[in-house]
């Protein structure tokens, strides 16, 4: 995977080079062009990560943003508002995540969208407990963090 990476990059160089233009625009253009030609060239390679992974991280890292962006208004309507629709609790989240990597970086982007905290992980790292502004139907809460963050974060480390 790091030698297809690697490649990805060189690739990217020399088509910056060859076109002449630095501009930052020009950089990605070329690494998504470089990456369509790896893509062609090893698409009959069924062992190929690289060309998975790149989709994974992109389509994660929309997801992300529109769940932060998500968060963030949600949070600002009930600043803004004289109502309080929040109604806040701690949920026990049964963890798939079983490396202190992919529970640290789940925890991590479960605290970094605005109304959600993670607490704590127990001692077996099978739960992870959340503190949330939003806590309507906690079975939902769960299911949202399972199918979106942990699911798509699992899909990348492993």
């Amino acid at each position: 995977m790091r030698g297809k990476f690697l490649a990805n990059i060189l690739l990217t160089i020399i088509w910056v080079f060859l076109t002449g233009s630095f501009a930052v625009v020009n950089f990605i253009f070329g690494f998504v062009i470089s990456f369509l030609i790896l893509w062609i060239i090893s698409a009959r390679d069924h062992e190929n990560k690289y060309v998975q992974l790149i989709p994974k991280l992109i389509s994660f890292f929309l997801f992300f943003l529109w769940e932060v962006i998500k968060a963030n208004l949600q949070v600002a309507y009930e600043v803004i508002t004289p109502t309080n629709n929040m109604k806040p609790g701690i949920v026990k989240l049964p963890l798939d995540a079983k490396t202190n990597l992919e529970i640290t970086l789940l925890a991590n982007l479960i605290t970094l969208t605005p109304g959600t905290l993670s607490l704590d992980v127990s001692e077996d790292k099978k739960v992870l407990y959340v503190h949330s502004m939003y806590v309507h139907n906690k079975q939902e809460f769960i299911n949202d963090i399972k199918n979106g963050f942990e699911r798509r974060l699992l899909a990348i480390l492993r």
